[in-house]
């Protein structure tokens, strides 16, 4: 919210969002939003989004409750061959090692080998 603009009429405010530039719309039909980072996703389900768009500037804007949930760490096969090779494991034992060192070869391949 703008500060000083309580009160204000919506339809004045955005007459003068018009003036400066400022394009306001809502995106209808949005199921979901989800924000992605490395070891865990970002989901709000029942969301809605605003996007302003500021002389050619786009800013999204997502209301909703978040729910966070941790990415499963996924080995490439290349890296599950290399252990299996290298410590004589079985793939589910090389798997289940490279997810217990958080894909570090040489810990996985260590690990096995004791």
């Amino acid at each position: 919210m703008i500060p000083g603009m309580r009160g204000m009429n919506p339809r004045k405010m955005q007459q003068m969002m018009k003036q400066m530039g400022i394009d306001v719309e809502e995106v209808d039909d949005v199921e979901e939003v989800i924000i992605r980072t490395s070891n865990k996703d970002i989901v709000f389900n029942d969301v809605q989004v605003t996007i302003m768009n500021v002389k050619g500037a786009k800013t999204y804007q997502i209301v909703g409750t978040p729910e966070e949930r941790q990415r499963e760490l996924e080995m490439p096969e290349a890296d599950v061959q290399l252990v299996v090779e290298q410590s004589g494991a079985s793939e589910s034992e090389a798997r289940k090692a490279l997810k217990e060192t958080e894909g570090d070869l040489a810990e996985a391949i260590l690990k096995l080998n004791k």
